[in-house]
C-alpha cells in the first residue's frame, strides 16, 4: 500500500479530507521519528513498538576470498509486533 492509497483509504473511513489526512500522518511520522533520535521507544497499541537498538561491531568474512573486514557499531530500527498483530497474522 503507497503512502497515497493509505490517505485515500483513511479519508474515506473518516470524516477527514484527503489533505487533512495527509497532514495528520505527516504529523505523526514526524513525532515519531523525534521520539526515536531522542532514544526513545514509540508503542502503538495493538500493533506493535519501534525501537532503535544498538548492534555491536562484528566480524565479516567474504566468503569467496577468506577477506575479514571489521564491521563498526551502528544503531539499527526495530519493530516488535504486539501479541494482538501476531494473533491477527497467525489465524489470516
Amino acid at each position: 500500500m503507497t503512502t497515497k492509497e493509505l490517505i485515500s483509504n483513511i479519508a474515506g473511513r473518516s470524516q477527514l479530507t484527503k489533505s487533512q489526512v495527509a497532514d495528520l500522518l505527516d504529523a505523526t511520522e514526524d513525532l515519531i521519528i523525534q521520539r526515536l533520535l531522542d532514544g526513545n521507544s514509540v508503542g502503538i497499541q495493538g500493533f506493535g513498538t519501534l525501537e532503535v537498538r544498538q548492534k555491536k561491531e562484528r566480524i565479516s568474512v567474504h566468503p569467496r576470498t577468506g577477506e575479514r573486514k571489521m564491521i563498526p557499531p551502528k544503531q539499527q530500527i526495530a519493530f516488535k509486533p504486539s501479541q494482538n498483530l501476531k494473533d491477527e497474522i497467525k489465524n489470516w
